[in-house]
C-alpha cells in the first residue's frame, strides 16, 4: 500500500466509522508514531475490531500533517488472529476515568478503499487455529463422543465443558475434532503471579481473568487414558502439558514424568511438549530423560528487570528459565520461547541485544512471536516503565534476528515432530 489508511472511531454503541480528515498512526511504547506504508496488511480473516471506551484516537491531520486527537468518538483497535504478529499498538489518549481494557491485544487499525488494515505480518503458515477451520457441529459431536468414551475422566470433562464449549479454546476444539495439538492441563497451582494471568486475578484488581483455572490435580492414569489414542490416530499429533486454564505444570512434574513414561510404553508416535514458565530446570531435566520432546517458555521480556515485575516469581529467578532452555537443548530437544510482543518494548535496542545473547547462550530452536494481550497503559504503569529507549521497529527487529540466526525458526505454534525432525516448511494445507 502506498498511502496511509484513515483513522477509525466508534460511536460507543458498537458502530465503527472512518474519519477521512485523519490518517491513522501507531503506538510504540508510550509514543504515537507514523506507520511505514509497507507495514500494512488487510485485517486477516478472524480479526476483530474493538472500541476503546474513554480513549480518543490519535491521527495525522490530512491537511496539515500535524498529530491531533479524533474527537468524534472512542478510539478503535484490532484483535489480530493467531499466526500473526503486530508491529504497532493502537495510538490513543486515555481519559483519567477510562476503564482498564480486558486481556486482548490492541493493534492499530485503519480504513482504506473499503477495507480494514492493520500493521502486522503473518509469522506462521500453520492453519491449526484458522477461524474458518472450525465447524461447531464437528466440535459438539466430538465432545459427545469423547465424553461417552471417557465418562470418568475429569480432564476430558474439563476440556469439553470449560475449554471447548465455554471458552472456545482452539486447542481444545482441535482435540475434539481429532487433530493436531491436544492440551493437557495438569496444575491448579502456580509459582508466578503474572499481572496478565488469564486464569486467576485478585479480587481487588481492575482486570478480570477471562477463564477459570483448573481446580483439581489429575492423575497420570487420567492423562494417559485420552492422550495415547490421540497420538495414535491424529494427524501431526502433539500432546501439550501447560495451558492457559491452569497454573504452572512443572509444579506437577512427578505426575507428568509418570504419564510420559506410561504414554511411551503404549506409543512411539507424535510429540510430547510442555508449555511452562521454565522455573524448575531440574524437573525439566527429569522430563527430558523420559521422553519430553519440546518445551515452550513464556516470556514478556528477555531482560530480568522487565520480566520480574510482570511475572512476580515465587522461589525462582530469571536464570532458572535460561537454564531450563539449555537443559532441553542439551538433551537434543526443541526449545521455543513464547515471546509476548509489545511494540516499543520488544523492539527496543536493549531488548534486541538481550535477545541475541539469549539465543547464543541457549541454542534456542524457535521464537513464537505472539501479540501481547494486555492494556498497554496499565501494563507499562504496573511494571514501572516510563521510558522505553531507542526502538528498531518490530519489522526491522524480526528481520535482523532472522538474518543473524538463519537456523532459528519463527512461528506461533508448537511444531509437530515431523517439523522438528527436519521438514519445517511442510505443506500446511494438508497438515
Amino acid at each position: 500500500m502506498n498511502v496511509s489508511p484513515y483513522i477509525l472511531y466508534s460511536d460507543g454503541k458498537g458502530n465503527i466509522f472512518e474519519d477521512t480528515s485523519l490518517y491513522v498512526v501507531g503506538r510504540s511504547g508510550w509514543d504515537a508514531v507514523p506507520i511505514p506504508e509497507d507495514e500494512w496488511i488487510e485485517l486477516p480473516q478472524g480479526g476483530q475490531l474493538y472500541e476503546l471506551p474513554g480513549r480518543r484516537g490519535i491521527g495525522i491531520d490530512v491537511e496539515t500533517g500535524d498529530m491531533r486527537l479524533c474527537e468524534k468518538g472512542w478510539a478503535v483497535a484490532a484483535f489480530i488472529p493467531p499466526a500473526h504478529t503486530a508491529f504497532y499498538i493502537a495510538a490513543y489518549e486515555t481519559a483519567p476515568d477510562a476503564p482498564t481494557l480486558p486481556l486482548f491485544c490492541y493493534v492499530a487499525a485503519g480504513w482504506h478503499n473499503d477495507k480494514f488494515y492493520v500493521p502486522a505480518m503473518r509469522i506462521e503458515n500453520d492453519i491449526r487455529q484458522e477461524a474458518a477451520g472450525f465447524d461447531d457441529k464437528k466440535v459438539h459431536s466430538g465432545v459427545e463422543q469423547m465424553m461417552e468414551a471417557y465418562p470418568h475422566n475429569r480432564l476430558v470433562q474439563h476440556l469439553a465443558n470449560n475449554c471447548a464449549l465455554t471458552y472456545h479454546c482452539p486447542a481444545a476444539r482441535n482435540y475434539f475434532i481429532g487433530r493436531w495439538e491436544c492440551p493437557i492441563p495438569t496444575s491448579p497451582a502456580c509459582n508466578a503471579n503474572c499481572l496478565g494471568c488469564i486464569s486467576f486475578q485478585p479480587e481487588d484488581e481492575t482486570i478480570v481473568s477471562p477463564q477459570d483455572r483448573l481446580t483439581f490435580k489429575p492423575t497420570a492414569a487420567e492423562i494417559v487414558e485420552f492422550t495415547v489414542p490421540h497420538l495414535e490416530t491424529a494427524p501431526f499429533p502433539i500432546v501439550s502439558y501447560g495451558q492457559g486454564c491452569e497454573g504452572e505444570p512443572l509444579l506437577m512434574w512427578e505426575t507428568i514424568r509418570e504419564s510420559i513414561i506410561e504414554i511411551r510404553k503404549h506409543t512411539p508416535k507424535g510429540s510430547i511438549n510442555i508449555n511452562t514458565n521454565g522455573s524448575k530446570p531440574n524437573a525439566v531435566r527429569e522430563l527430558c530423560k523420559v521422553g519430553l520432546n519440546s518445551i515452550r517458555v513464556s516470556l514478556n521480556s528477555v531482560r530480568e528487570h522487565i520480566y520480574t515485575p510482570y511475572y512476580r516469581p515465587n522461589n525462582y529467578t530469571f536464570r532458572d528459565i535460561v537454564e531450563s532452555i539449555k537443559v532441553v537443548r542439551e538433551h537434543g530437544g526443541w526449545a521455543s520461547i513464547n515471546y509476548f510482543v509489545f511494540p516499543g518494548m520488544t523492539d527496543s535496542v536493549e531488548e534486541y541485544e538481550a535477545l541475541r545473547e539469549l539465543i547464543r547462550e541457549t541454542g534456542l530452536s524457535m521464537i513464537q512471536w505472539r501479540s501481547f494481550n494486555i492494556d498497554p497503559d496499565w501494563y507499562l504503569g504496573k511494571i514501572g516503565v516510563t521510558e522505553t529507549g531507542e526502538c528498531l521497529g518490530m519489522k526491522q527487529m524480526i528481520e535482523l534476528i532472522r538474518e543473524e540466526f538463519p537456523d532459528l525458526k519463527f512461528g506461533y505454534f508448537n511444531p509437530p515432530i515431523e517439523r522438528i525432525n527436519g521438514n519445517y516448511e511442510m505443506d500446511f494445507a494438508h497438515a
